[in-house]
């Protein structure tokens, strides 16, 4: 005998309404077709194509299809939204039942990797509720998004519907994004990302392009939009093993510094590489390296030569060639202290984040380990970073970044969607793990002053090349 929930007035009265406008819903959908073509095209760019996809609430399935799943299931407690969405996509799995009804979830076979609630969150009786029960569906790279409309709005959504451009609804939750996050947070999933998007929710000529694209984006003016996102990672059954290491150290005209970095790695895990990107230097490092090789069999030490130029081709080839589980980068110059390797294998681990960055701005540095204009640079750019990927970054440039070896090679296969852009090597794996949603998680370290060599940064040409990052940035992560 099929489990049937006894549903309250409310709910009731939401099903009777969606089964009323179901068979109409795509001509409401056509009637604001520029709001659903902005709302899909951010879920799309959230939600990568290929993935095994669960919405909760999907209607008639429109946004669903949108995002191109490998699998993709959809549930709704209206039969006939159901209905239609069969007739509509039957290439994906649509389900009749209310996902606030903890044995029908039971049912839903999983885990998935994105979970997504489309206004949906706005009907239920008990979030937190629903939102803890969805971490049996769940792996820890699993990612749950929701988008939902600001309360802001609400008067003037009311006169939409009342004039008949906006489909009828039931009376729905009064949820903010701090709200959302709140009930995310009870329920054991922690916010990686919030967004707001849509200031004018209409093409207007093309002024709601411009707007939503160049202006909306900002600080001050972002809160006022009529959509937002949150996007969140759940924190149960996270694994605790001791995976195996791969240090890159990128190096060119670094002789003096090739064994002390050998020599101050910690043997943080038992499996460790240590491979050595050479980028032709003039100096003898890469005999340097070869000696050092041979002075340390017992450790497994590798060199690569660069078949380009810069730090960014060195993490990249360095990349690909390396064999461990988790992947660091350690710049040879050491002003980063090799000592401090062990906190950000933790903090891997551990699953306290997904992308560790260091961080030199926070401690006090060595005296002239940074002169004040890239100290005045570093700082504004972290503030700019901050707000373009909506995670804190206190110094983007730090050479020092960790990441598992199966997201990088995530990011490698989305590359496309930045192309082969910087020079650094720090912008690649940073945009890369926004747009992969990663939780970011900054470790201080001392920056110490260079004991060999002199520094490669140009002030006034990488500045530029950093202002560039943040017009691109702006571009591929706000303004598209």
């Amino acid at each position: 005998m099929q489990h049937e929930p006894i549903l309250s007035s409310r709910k009731t009265a939401i099903r009777d309404l969606a089964n009323d406008v179901a068979t109409n819903r795509a001509n409401w959908i056509e009637k604001n077709a520029f709001f659903y073509k902005e709302d899909y095209r951010y879920m799309r760019f959230l939600v990568p194509e290929g993935l095994r996809v669960l919405e909760l609430g999907c209607g008639t399935g429109q946004l669903l299809a949108e995002l191109k799943p490998s699998h993709g299931v959809g549930v709704d407690f209206s039969q006939n939204m159901v209905n239609v969405a069969k007739v509509s996509y039957p290439h994906l799995d649509f389900n009749i039942g209310d996902i606030e009804d903890a044995e029908f979830m039971s049912t839903l076979v999983g885990p998935f990797d994105v979970i997504v609630l489309s206004d949906t969150i706005g009907s239920l009786e008990d979030c937190q509720a629903t939102l803890s029960n969805l971490h049996r569906l769940c792996t820890s790279d699993t990612r749950i998004v929701i988008a939902y409309y600001s309360k802001v709005w609400e008067p003037l959504l009311a006169l939409a519907r009342g004039v008949g451009l906006k489909m009828p609804q039931e009376e729905q939750n009064a949820l903010s994004t701090d709200d959302i996050a709140n009930l995310l947070k009870l329920a054991d999933f922690e916010v990686i990302k919030r967004e707001w998007r849509q200031l004018i929710p209409r093409r207007l000529l093309g002024l709601g392009i411009l707007v939503n694209r160049y202006l909306a984006p900002f600080p001050a003016i972002r809160r006022a939009c009529l959509r937002n996102y949150v996007v969140a990672r759940p924190l149960r059954g996270a694994e605790v093993r001791k995976p195996s290491t791969t240090v890159l150290i990128p190096c060119r005209n670094e002789r003096g510094n090739i064994e002390d970095a050998v020599r101050r790695i910690p043997r943080f895990c038992e499996d460790m590489e240590i491979i050595f990107a050479e980028g032709h230097s003039k100096d003898g490092t890469l005999e340097e390296i070869q000696r050092v090789i041979a002075a340390y069999p017992h450790l497994d030490i590798k060199a690569v030569v660069q078949d380009g130029k810069g730090k960014g081709n060195a993490v990249r080839q360095g990349f690909e060639r390396a064999r461990g589980d988790i992947l660091m980068i350690l710049d040879a110059d050491l002003t980063m202290p090799p000592e401090a390797l062990p906190k950000f294998y933790e903090a891997i681990v551990s699953g306290k984040g997904e992308f560790i960055n260091g961080s030199r701005l926070i401690y006090p540095m060595e005296k002239d380990a940074m002169r004040f204009l890239n100290y005045l640079a570093n700082h504004t750019f972290s503030l700019l970073f901050t707000w373009l990927l909506n995670q804190r970054f206190t110094d983007t440039l730090c050479g020092t970044k960790v990441l598992s070896k199966k997201h990088y090679l995530k990011i490698a296969e989305n590359r496309k969607y930045f192309g082969e852009f910087d020079p650094f090597g720090d912008f690649d794996l940073i945009f890369g793990a926004a747009k992969l949603n990663l939780k970011v998680v900054e470790i201080p370290i001392t920056y110490a002053n260079r004991k060999y060599g002199e520094t490669q940064i140009s002030r006034f040409e990488h500045g530029w090349l950093l202002l560039k990052m943040v017009i691109f940035a702006f571009r591929k992560l706000k303004a598209f």
